[in-house]
């Protein structure tokens, strides 16, 4: 047993022709947001520290669909969704249609820890917002048109890690579907769905939002080793390739002895992941690594 840490930063149909201008800043930004991770935990801090500290980097890079680069509505507004989970306690908080808040998962993990309630939506979540935290003024544009080859659909953000006694903790964070229409709610805030944790995996899954809820894919990686005994690895395995539809997701787990899982059935995923045994990987698609 030993600590681990996963993070993906999208998964679709990204182009092994993606141009270097785009590839290589969401590259430096998941090595750096791994790193800042595996800081975190051999630091000693707790699993659902480190899920939040480095989705709040995700979320802070314009290149990655949350936060900072989180597409538009069809109305030309943003509308923000994230989700948090402890894996032992399975408490859990989820937030969706914000505007002003800058870091989305901190909030879920407010709503988590300061409400009795699990998941605050749209006007609701923006006033909690308001009483916990600073907020930003409401985000209209983005800072560069979307790019014709559907880029701008990548970039969901989520973390998975377990720490050295096998505590386990997920957080997701996205912009949702680029030009989705207004109020629409995804797979990331969706306990079970985008984003689910117990004593056995943490998993955060990206993708096509209504494919992701469909499947259950988070509870039954989870399920599938309570009930059937496979590994992390065979069961992400078989979520991915036997219930998701094909090209629709991906998925980032770890589990609480340590075992670490990446798969996706799209062309790529953006995604790293580290051991405490010394193993590292970035990577995009299903035969590289990029460091």
């Amino acid at each position: 047993m030993g600590w681990a840490i996963a993070l993906h930063g999208g998964a679709g149909d990204i182009p092994r022709s993606l141009p270097p201008e785009r590839r290589q800043p969401r590259e430096a930004a998941l090595r750096h947001s791994l790193q800042v991770g595996v800081a975190a935990i051999k630091a000693g801090r707790s699993p659902l520290d480190v899920v939040e500290l480095v989705v709040r980097e995700l979320e802070d890079h314009p290149h990655f669909n949350a936060g900072r680069g989180s597409v538009l509505t069809s109305g030309g507004t943003v509308e923000m969704e994230a989700c948090i989970m402890d894996g032992n306690t399975k408490r859990c908080g989820a937030v969706s249609g914000l505007t002003t808040v800058k870091n989305a998962i901190s909030l879920a993990r407010l709503v988590m820890e300061k409400t009795p309630h699990i998941y605050l939506g749209f006007d609701g979540a923006e006033a909690f917002a308001r009483d916990q935290i600073d907020y930003t003024e409401p985000l209209t544009k983005v800072e560069e048109a979307p790019p014709s080859n559907g880029d701008s659909q990548l970039g969901t953000v989520g973390c998975v890690a377990v720490d050295g006694k096998g505590n386990l903790a997920t957080a997701t964070s996205t912009g949702g579907l680029v030009n989705k229409m207004v109020g629409r709610i995804g797979d990331t805030p969706i306990i079970g769905a985008g984003t689910y944790a117990n004593k056995l995996c943490a998993v955060s899954a990206t993708g096509k939002g209504e494919a992701i809820i469909q499947a259950t894919v988070g509870r039954d990686v989870a399920a599938l080793m309570e009930y059937k005994g496979l590994s992390l690895k065979e069961a992400a395995k078989y979520v991915i390739e036997e219930c998701a539809p094909s090209r629709t997701a991906g998925l980032v787990a770890v589990s609480a002895t340590g075992d670490v899982a990446m798969p996706f059935n799209t062309v790529g995923m953006f995604r790293a992941c580290a051991t405490e045994d010394g193993y590292t990987e970035v990577a995009i698609w299903d035969d590289e690594t990029c460091g």
